[in-house]
């Protein structure tokens, strides 16, 4: 929904309502875009962002590939006679 400044000064807690339901509310001047009302979302606590953090680590554990051993690197750069292939 686009309104303009000067209408949304009467409507203001109407305003709110509809953003805090999910509605997107663009308030206008002139035509253009000048602000946009979104609900705020409340911060995660410790607890919650620790378990997104070790969701995460999990999943990019499980989606790792395995790979060379890196220690073992220098045998694709050098030659049997230690020098650079």
């Amino acid at each position: 929904m686009r309104i303009p400044v000067s209408e949304a000064k009467g409507q203001l807690t109407e305003l709110v309502r509809r953003a805090e339901a999910g509605d997107e509310v663009i308030l206008t001047r002139h035509g253009q875009a000048a602000a946009r009302l979104v609900p705020v979302t409340a911060a995660p606590n410790r607890k919650t962002r620790r378990a997104l953090l070790e969701a995460m680590r999990a999943s990019g554990k499980a989606k790792a590939a395995a790979g060379p051993n890196a220690a073992r690197s220098q045998d694709f750069l050098y030659g049997d006679d230690g020098l650079p292939g």
